[in-house]
């Protein structure tokens, strides 16, 4: 590995960058270098924690000198035209999922970076997780057969947490669809290996109050003849951590006494704009300082369960359960030192070793085409099949 560090540009100071800044500040291969958002108060955040530039415009960003990359954190609906921004000024880009949100943004963010010959990457998402990347090498190694089946369920609180009004709008990238089917569609394109050739879904929206989709159940197939079960609900009742051992989505231990949270929380901010005032004060730049975190357990999203010709597996925070033929046994990983550090291993062998990454704009663009066909489906009620798979 090169001893230079990534110069890193931040585009968007919004929750998502909150997300991924103490793997950014844990991992001395990365240096935060600038960044843009809208906000004067994020700006000046930004300023006095790293000593960089803050810019008013990610075009401004883009413009800057001396930057290798720059994460797209922002709102969906500005993915597509940002990252086509940062390639034509020659930076790289490391984009948050959703991609896009549509197909023709994807592919036109593809020919941006073939264009400017930089690398995309899309992430992160949950197929970067340790106990995921464990499973994958287990399948991979063959000693459990080939994956026939895979089972992926989440119940989470994600519709009652503070959101902009775009993020309740389907047609603006909101709902679950676009926010959470990406990180349990990477998951079983990973596990699944193989090309997926169709989808049937149903969708669920309960609440008038949130008016988007706030759960589905999808059935995917695979090339192979594999398929994966997918279901999700945001609807803050039933919590899946429940099933990983009391920990939560981000490897923090839960306190069982914050049941419902969610739904007090956003019950004291009426009206849109008072939703949106919380969204920004749980965000960078509401005054606290950068700080570093590093739980004891990995990241997940929910009960996953991989059926293989000779073993089921099962992730957890703290390791892979194998149920085998004979007998069960509990492969334990150690805790992780950089929280979310597959992105940034990814992302620096990209850049500076010059390696094709997995989570690459064609991978980007084939989940977005999985989960855009979810939502089709779901509405039309009738089978997708695919053609961007590869």
């Amino acid at each position: 590995m090169s001893e230079r560090r990534l110069r890193l540009g931040i585009a968007g100071l919004v929750r998502a960058f909150t997300l991924m800044l103490p793997s950014f500040l844990a991992d001395q291969r990365v240096r935060l270098a600038a960044a843009a958002d809208p906000r004067p108060e994020a700006r000046a955040q930004f300023a006095a924690d790293f000593a960089a530039p803050a810019y008013a415009t990610v075009a401004e960003l883009c413009d800057a000198a001396g930057l290798d990359a720059i994460y797209i954190a922002t709102p969906h609906q500005f993915h597509a035209e940002q990252a086509c921004l940062a390639a034509a000024a020659g930076k790289h880009v490391l984009v948050e999922k959703p991609m896009a949100l549509t197909l023709a943004d994807c592919a036109r963010m593809i020919e941006a970076a073939r264009a400017a010959r930089v690398r995309l990457i899309v992430g992160p998402s949950h197929s970067f997780d340790e106990p995921i990347r464990h499973t994958n090498a287990l399948i991979r190694s063959g000693a459990v057969g080939a994956v026939r089946m895979i089972t992926a369920l989440n119940f989470t609180d994600f519709l009652y947490r503070p959101r902009r009004p775009e993020e309740l709008d389907t047609k603006t990238g909101g709902g679950v669809f676009f926010n959470q089917a990406p990180h349990q569609v990477d998951i079983v394109r990973l596990l699944g290996g193989g090309r997926v050739t169709s989808v049937r879904s149903v969708a669920g929206a309960w609440d008038r109050t949130r008016p988007t989709e706030g759960a589905y159940s999808a059935l995917l197939t695979f090339a192979s003849g594999t398929t994966a079960s997918l279901t999700y609900s945001g609807y803050a009742h039933f919590d899946s951590d429940e099933w990983c051992d009391g920990i939560g989505e981000d490897g923090a231990p839960k306190d069982p006494a914050s049941y419902g949270a969610a739904r007090r929380r956003l019950a004291g901010a009426t009206g849109s704009e008072a939703e949106r005032a919380e969204r920004e004060r749980r965000g960078y730049g509401s005054g606290a300082g950068a700080t570093q975190r590093r739980n004891a357990f990995h990241e997940h999203f929910g009960a996953i369960i991989v059926s293989c010709e000779q073993a089921d597996l099962r992730p957890t925070p703290t390791g892979v359960w194998i149920y085998g033929d004979d007998e069960k046994r509990f492969e334990t990983l150690p805790p992780p030192t950089v929280p979310r550090a597959a992105v940034i291993d990814e992302l620096c062998a990209a850049i500076l070793e010059d390696r094709t990454p997995l989570h690459d704009g064609a991978w980007g663009l084939a989940t977005m085409e999985v989960c855009l066909a979810m939502l089709q489906s779901a509405h039309e009620a009738r089978e997708i099949a695919f053609v961007h798979q590869g």
